[in-house]
């Protein structure tokens, strides 16, 4: 098959994905490639397979020719809960439903001559995902009534207020074709244009109309999509035969606004991908061992829909749903740690395992807008295998345990009520387990 073809099959099935959810590093994963994600997601300093276009591209140059196909079975645990309010109607808890996930994979390598390949990396991020089945909140007058008094007569409400299933869905599909040059024996560069694909769609929001800038372009309008473009440049150097140094940096890349959701989003629905950067070293501590520490910042601030405070309020405008400083998620940048130890247990077995920690990015502050995208996930725990089939294909598989984490806050029900409406919770773990098949030719 032709990589033009191979990469159009699995970006149609990146994007007909239903759901696909990695929110580890915030919505980022906590690593891109099956080894990656046997390490604690360390690889900056790696070239071990075809997934620069996502980590850094200057390794791609020493991968040589090859092509790596995989899938992640993805499975996090949400749920949210309101207890102490003044109003009972207005105490709940509800659990997430949708929680397996399958999360493709894909890279292609191709050497033009000694000191050049051609490559492409198809990978996903997203994980604001969300899927409460609603009625948690019985319909017997009270604040919710207040705030959405269309749902008076039909069936109970939400955990915000609002009238059937609440949630959201976000998916973002991101292609790298990426050339990377061998600028002598030691050091390579590398470069990553980012073509960007998401979409998008947010359910039972309806008590939000009376904040929204576009109450028609708020909730329950479907899935929307755009597109859009940035890029990844990147650097990786070897200091002798036993220390490799590597360094990447990924611009913000600039995405269509969701029309559908201009009422909801700071900017009129915009949604862009935050700038991240990574450094990373990788140290071979004997023939067997190496071992490999990164570190990524990624800066989630520099997207208002995303970084703006759920608590922002302009007194100049009656609105704070959708305007350029309006309410968003309230993410903070993150700082993330990844180490990774590889041990080749023989030949044909390389045994990996890693450990990752990001410190979480949503404050109690936040806590009401993040029931519908809980990223709190701090701490993970991996482990992982390749095996070789033969000298030229082997089988990986990388599995991962993000310990449960919760925040709690005061609710912005108390603001808007001038009431006691309790403390909200939000809680999540996740697992994940992948296989992936890699081939040299």
């Amino acid at each position: 098959m032709k990589l033009k073809k191979i990469v159009g099959v699995l970006a149609a099935i990146g994007i007909a994905a239903p759901g696909v959810a990695m929110a580890t590093n915030g919505y980022f994963a906590h690593g891109y490639g099956m080894t990656a994600k046997g390490m604690g997601g360390a690889s900056t300093a790696m070239a071990k397979d075809t997934f620069g276009g996502a980590n850094n591209p200057a390794s791609m140059v020493w991968v040589g020719n090859r092509l790596d196909i995989g899938v992640d079975w993805f499975r996090p645990i949400r749920s949210a809960e309101r207890s102490g309010a003044a109003d009972p109607t207005m105490n709940g808890s509800s659990k997430s439903d949708s929680n397996d996930f399958a999360v493709p994979e894909f890279g292609y390598n191709k050497m033009l001559n000694a000191n050049m390949s051609l490559g492409v990396t198809v990978y996903g991020n997203g994980g604001m995902n969300t899927d409460y089945k609603g009625g948690e909140l019985p319909n017997v007058g009270g604040t919710c009534q207040g705030f959405n008094p269309a749902g008076a007569a039909g069936a109970p409400y939400n955990l915000l207020c609002g009238s059937g299933k609440l949630g959201i869905d976000l998916m973002q599909l991101i292609i790298a074709p990426t050339f990377a040059y061998k600028v002598n024996e030691s050091n390579s560069i590398g470069v990553s244009p980012l073509l960007g694909y998401q979409r998008f769609k947010a359910d039972g929001l309806q008590a939000f109309s009376g904040f929204s800038a576009d109450a028609n372009n708020l909730t329950n309008k479907g899935y929307d999509s755009s597109t859009g473009y940035g890029i990844r440049v990147g650097y990786m150097g070897k200091i002798n035969d036993m220390v490799t140094v590597g360094a990447a940096y990924a611009s913000k890349m600039k995405m269509g606004s969701f029309d559908k959701y201009k009422g909801l989003f700071a900017e009129q629905g915009g949604f862009d991908m935050p700038e991240n950067w990574n450094v990373g070293i990788a140290v071979k501590a004997n023939a067997k061992t190496t071992v490999a520490l990164d570190y990524q910042r990624i800066n989630y601030s520099g997207v208002n829909s995303v970084g703006n405070p759920s608590t922002n309020m302009n007194p100049a405008i009656a609105s704070t749903l959708g305007p350029v400083n309006g309410r968003g998620f309230g993410y903070s940048d993150v700082d993330v740690v990844k180490l990774g130890v590889e041990y080749a247990y023989s030949d044909a077995l390389t045994l990996r395992a890693g450990y990752s920690h990001t410190n979480n990015p949503i404050s109690s502050r936040d806590a009401t807008f993040n029931i519908i995208a809980p990223a709190v996930i701090e701490d993970h725990f991996t482990l992982g295998f390749t095996y070789a089939l033969d000298k030229n294909s082997e089988i990986t598989m990388a599995y991962m345990h993000a310990q449960e984490n919760s925040v709690s806050g005061s609710s912005l029900f108390n603001t808007w009520t001038g009431n006691t409406s309790g403390t909200e919770t939000i809680k999540m773990y996740q697992d994940s387990l992948g296989i992936a098949y890699g081939m040299k030719f």
